[in-house]
């Protein structure tokens, strides 16, 4: 909390990562840098946040402590990686799907979610419950996959069968044959969480295969595919997982990281806004209530962006306060009036600020992002440091 004064600015500086470029800490930072080259006597406070996304495990770490575990894994192709699970002294472990099906871990030329797996992440999960987690969460974002979480359930002990009885191989469009499970979950009584603030449930429109298979590689005809796929697997899961909700389809946060949400649903888990999970461990209202100004961020600020992502959380916080709330991006794709709505006072873009895609502010935001920032630090400080 900071002391009441006149003659200071308090500043609240709380963006999440900037994808593929910069994590949330040296977004922070580099913003935090340009303002006080303009006004130093301001008081900055710094919180970096995240969703379940990449970075979630990183910035639960500097507010709740604990130790780290290394666990061998494998990416989205079934090739060995490493995960990095933060195990709290209240027996929950933490931990992202990104590390074993992230995005990040493959070329554009491997992006295909047909035949992705989450088998890597279901690795992940077993050794947290093996190293005595009673509650394992799990940060979902960033996904290379779209197989509903059958791969996690593979690593944890059951196996999805075709009519034959036969084992299905990997991948979102082996499921497009699943007609039974074999097995039971190995969870030794921990009970899972999804920390996502992704709203989208797993089929239909707004489902997993529809909004986020196209960036993941797919094509229309993919889409369709894959969609019908989970819709099958999701039958599957309701008459043979024993914990599984009623019509796992339709509910809200299945379709998150390609469907994860629904196989962590199915195995009795519940669904948790990742940023408010955040929020609470690091303070954050206590921080908006003494901030003058909020200063958010995000690689991209899109209409995705107001679907309850860490910006939408945080302007809306700001708003309820009136207190004001500035956006910075790598690019801004947001009306200037849904933003506003969404308590977004002011939004800027680095791909503006470096003189926008026709003279090269694209190229320049990806290779100089914390030069860019530092240049709106700086700017947001004479605007509105009083």
């Amino acid at each position: 909390m900071w002391p009441a004064t006149l003659l200071r600015m308090r500043v609240l500086l709380c963006p999440d990562k900037f994808a593929g470029t910069l994590p949330a800490q040296e977004v922070a930072a580099a913003v935090a840098e340009g303002w006080r080259t303009t006004t130093p006597a301001d008081e900055l406070l710094i919180r970096p946040l995240a969703d379940g996304g990449p970075g979630f495990v990183a910035v639960l770490a500097e507010a709740l402590g604990g130790r780290w575990l290394s666990v061998p894994t494998v990416d989205p192709l079934g090739r060995p990686a490493v995960g990095e699970i933060l195990l709290t002294d209240d027996g929950t472990a933490y931990l992202e799907s990104a590390q074993a099906c992230g995005l990040h871990l493959l070329s554009a030329a491997e992006r295909d979610p047909k035949a992705t797996t989450s088998y890597g992440l279901g690795l992940l999960v077993a050794a947290a419950v093996e190293a005595g987690a009673r509650t394992v969460v799990v940060g979902l974002g960033g996904s290379a996959t779209n197989d509903g979480g059958a791969g996690m359930l593979t690593a944890l002990g059951v196996t999805a069968l075709d009519e034959a009885g036969r084992a299905l191989p990997y991948g979102g469009a082996a499921l497009a044959a699943v007609a039974a499970l074999d097995g039971a979950p190995r969870l030794r009584g921990a009970t899972l969480v999804a920390a996502t603030d992704v709203d989208n449930p797993l089929l239909g429109l707004h489902g997993a295969s529809n909004v986020y298979g196209p960036q993941k590689g797919a094509s229309r005809a993919d889409v369709l595919l894959l969609d019908a796929a989970l819709e099958r697997w999701a039958g599957v899961l309701e008459r043979e997982l024993p914990g599984c909700p009623p019509g796992p389809g339709a509910l809200p946060g299945g379709g998150a990281a390609g469907g994860l949400g629904a196989a962590i649903l199915a195995l009795g888990g519940r669904c948790e806004s990742g940023v408010g999970l955040v929020t609470r461990a690091i303070g954050l209202d206590a921080a908006l209530d003494a901030a003058d100004l909020v200063i958010t961020g995000e690689g991209s600020f899109d209409h995705q962006s107001l679907r309850g992502k860490v910006v939408a959380g945080v302007a809306g916080a700001a708003r309820d306060r009136g207190v004001p709330c500035v956006v910075l991006a790598g690019q801004v794709s947001t009306g200037r009036r849904e933003a506003a709505a969404a308590g977004v006072t002011e939004a800027y873009s680095l791909v503006e600020h470096f003189g926008g895609e026709e003279r090269g502010g694209l190229e320049a935001a990806l290779a100089r992002p914390a030069e860019g920032l530092r240049a709106l630090g700086a700017r947001l400080a004479r605007q509105w440091s009083r």
